[in-house]
């Protein structure tokens, strides 16, 4: 197992694009700590599964971030392996977008990984080892009508990402963002009312006309695939990729 030995904190990986990846890590002997909200049965479950240590920490309360990230140096051991995922979604025109669902997600999809990042990589360097893996988005790239403050997070992250690989580049520590398209997740489900709302459109045209247009494959992306990836740029093969914004989009950015 490739990752035996090392820990590995997850953030919003009690579903969809986070939960796979800290499904991908433990399967090659990472000892993990999941975040995330959910049914504490469920949550429970994935724990014993995984035999990972759940922490309930709001991603958009600093104290509670670091009080997370101690609390898993202290039962595990400092995080080896910090993936950045946590992300909320809200979709209005921007003269109707609540100022609090923008703070949240500026907090919860951006700010966030700055405050795990300060607090990962002083032990890291410490190492000489490290493997932070942001979960950005297309709209990283490019943007989209109605998501002004997820399209400003991500790109923010991206930013982020280039900033601290360069601050680490001679730590043994790498750097980077994965920027997947529309992958199927409660996330995206849950936005298709409100962009239902904004466009005017049935829920059968927000999927084929609004999620997947951009997607010459027209196939949602897998949690799969981008766990896949993730568990890759953890590897020693990757350890010269720094500071990269990956695309797995089925070729939406490629136009």
């Amino acid at each position: 197992m490739i990752l035996e030995g090392k820990v590995a904190l997850v953030t919003g990986s009690t579903s969809g694009i986070g939960l796979a990846i800290a499904r991908a890590l433990a399967a090659e002997g990472a000892k993990l700590m999941i975040n995330g909200f959910g049914d504490p049965g469920e949550i429970a479950r994935e724990c014993k599964e995984l035999g990972a240590i759940h922490d309930g920490a709001d991603m958009a309360k600093p104290a509670q971030i670091e009080a997370m990230m101690q609390r898993c140096a202290d039962e595990l051991g400092p995080a080896d392996i910090l993936v950045n995922n946590a992300g909320i979604q809200h979709v209005s025109p921007v003269e109707d977008f609540p100022p609090e669902k923008w703070d949240a997600i500026i907090a919860i999809n951006m700010s966030s990984a700055f405050h795990t990042t300060r607090l990962a990589v002083p032990e890291m360097k410490r190492k000489r080892w490290g493997r932070i893996v942001n979960t950005a988005s297309a709209h990283s790239l490019v943007a989209s009508p109605f998501k002004s403050a997820y399209v400003a997070a991500k790109h923010g992250i991206a930013g982020f990402t280039k900033t601290i690989a360069l601050e680490t580049a001679t730590s043994g520590i790498t750097v980077n963002c994965i920027s997947p398209g529309y992958v199927w997740t409660p996330l995206v489900e849950a936005q298709i009312p409100d962009t239902m709302k904004a466009r005017g459109m049935t829920r059968e045209q927000v999927m084929n006309d609004v999620l997947l247009a951009g997607q010459p494959t027209k196939q949602f992306v897998t949690v799969d695939q981008v766990a896949a990836l993730a568990l890759f740029l953890c590897r020693d093969e990757a350890a010269s990729i720094t500071g990269a914004n990956l695309s797995i989009d089925g070729g939406w950015t490629a136009a």
